[in-house]
């Protein structure tokens, strides 16, 4: 595993940040990693990095103990946190070779490397300007080039997209998918459309407890559906509500909403047909990401709904 955390727990005070939370992400996975302000996502990925103790349990990155090997997951791991830290003195190519110095990499191979960061971040253009002069985007691609620098198996992105534009947005999605070709990442995001854009997996944390850990397809198909049905002439609701597999039933008349945890369009047909009732439509919408989102992070639904 890349990464593996084991009953994880931190707590400033009397608040519980993180509560003895365990999950592990596999080579090639990009994670992501959601929940709420304040749910434990930037304290869980400040631990996974070294920034900060736990105050109980284990996380290990490329098999080394963050606490007990820090050195070696400092060189397995590279991290842009939420408020990209840049010194915006320096020159983008200045910069980058003073993040490689700190690595420990030197002469030809630190120029190398460099080069390399600069071209894989398309940084071409802007490499003799100072990072002052850069647009959020562009200063984002620094951040992500940085984090680059020396490497690493596992890279660790907090919320990389705030703040950017549509076209900013677009393009740091695609370099974020080219580089996840041969490392492991986990991402933090408060929008879904990147998470269903780019990751493969999934984890939804809220009040420090993870609520939710698995692909996206299998959590949106596993939520359920909703099935919005219209039939020819008024229908008693006491009779369509007696279908076995209805969770929820919402209208009157001749138009209803089925909540259900399956797809009950074939049943629902065979059941009018009994009953003699003829349906005009029937449109099956499975729920989405940011339903099951706040289903799961609203403070009236904490906890697994399935």
């Amino acid at each position: 595993m890349s990464i593996q955390v084991s009953q994880l727990s931190k707590v400033y005070g009397k608040q519980k940040a993180v509560n003895s939370i365990s999950f592990d992400v596999r080579p090639g996975d990009i994670l992501g990693f959601l929940g709420p302000n304040g749910a434990g996502k930037s304290t869980t990925m400040k631990i996974a990095t070294g920034y900060i103790p736990p105050s109980s349990g284990e996380v290990k990155v490329a098999g080394f103990d963050v606490v007990k090997e820090a050195k070696q997951v400092r060189q397995n791991i590279g991290y842009l946190p939420e408020h990209n830290p840049l010194y915006l003195d320096m020159y983008v190519h200045e910069y980058l070779g003073f993040i490689a110095s700190l690595h420990g990499i030197k002469g030809k191979k630190k120029k190398e490397r460099v080069a390399q960061m600069i071209n894989l971040c398309g940084l071409m253009v802007e490499q003799n300007k100072r990072i002052s002069m850069l647009s959020k985007g562009y200063r984002q691609r620094v951040g992500l080039a940085q984090a680059l620098i020396h490497d690493p198996k596992v890279l660790i992105l907090d919320e990389p997209t705030t703040g950017l534009d549509p076209n900013q947005l677009a393009e740091i999605r695609k370099l974020i998918k080219e580089i996840s070709k041969d490392k492991t990442v986990i991402l933090s995001t408060h929008i879904m459309q990147e998470v269903k854009a780019l990751c493969n997996r999934v984890i939804i944390i809220n009040r420090g407890e993870i609520v939710a850990n698995d692909t996206v397809e299998r959590l949106t198909a596993g939520r359920g559906a909703l099935l919005r049905i219209e039939f020819q002439s008024e229908v008693p609701r006491k009779e369509l509500q007696s279908l076995p597999g209805i969770q929820e039933l919402q209208g009157r008349g001749t138009k209803y909403t089925i909540k259900a945890k399956k797809d009950l369009r074939e049943p629902l047909f065979r059941f009018a047909a009994e009953k003699g009732w003829v349906i005009l439509s029937m449109q099956l919408e499975e729920q989405n990401l940011e339903e099951i989102f706040h289903q799961l992070t609203s403070t009236q639904s904490v906890g697994d709904l399935s």
